[in-house]
């Protein structure tokens, strides 16, 4: 082994240890933002997986496969972690608040109340919906398959129709999902190049 090849070497993997570090501190900061709600801690994440993305999107030095699949298989991982509080944060910020109920919907007027206070939760089991949307979105762009999103937003749409009579439903459901397939595609991207 030469001495260019020796440094090329060298160079190659502080790169990877450098990559598999930033996705790591994003999957942890994503984590926390999921078990403590800081918005903070979400944009922190955002931050890393973006500059991971950059960092894969330029050429670089080949990688062991295992660190290639470890950085993959952490990107999933953000993709499943992060997407719920990177809704919530981008609801918050784009909605006027709405009360969630104790099933993880939201709640909204019910329609025979006409004005006595009463509601009901529309939208529940979002977040284990979510998760399964990144997970299979994330998955589908590593496979090298993107078309599968399609039949993703199609079985969400389907599932959630009857649900999306309220404007408060419609909005949140709307914004909801394109922050979440946003987030799952990036993460998606990541682990695409990276593998």
């Amino acid at each position: 082994m030469t001495y260019d090849d020796e440094i090329s070497l060298v160079l190659g993997l502080v790169f990877w240890v450098m990559l598999a570090l930033v996705v790591a501190g994003s999957l942890v900061l994503a984590v926390l933002a999921g078990k403590t709600g800081g918005r903070w801690f979400i944009i922190g994440s955002a931050a890393l997986l973006l500059v991971a993305v950059v960092m894969v999107g330029v050429p670089h030095p080949e990688a062991p496969p295992v660190i290639e699949a470890v950085v993959a298989l952490a990107s999933v991982a953000i993709s499943a972690f992060g997407g719920s509080p990177a809704v919530k944060t981008v609801l918050a910020l784009a909605t006027r608040q709405v009360e969630e109920g104790s099933a993880g919907g939201i709640l909204i007027a019910a329609p025979e109340a006409e004005g006595d206070g009463r509601t009901r939760e529309v939208l529940r089991g979002g977040l284990t919906i979510g998760v399964l949307e990144r997970i299979a979105t994330s998955a589908s762009i590593l496979a090298g398959v993107p078309e599968a999103i399609a039949v993703v937003i199609a079985i969400k749409g389907v599932g959630r129709f009857s649900e999306l009579g309220a404007s408060e439903a419609q909005e949140r459901f709307i914004i909801g999902t394109f922050v979440s397939l946003g987030w799952a595609a990036v993460c998606g991207a990541l682990a695409h190049l990276a593998w």
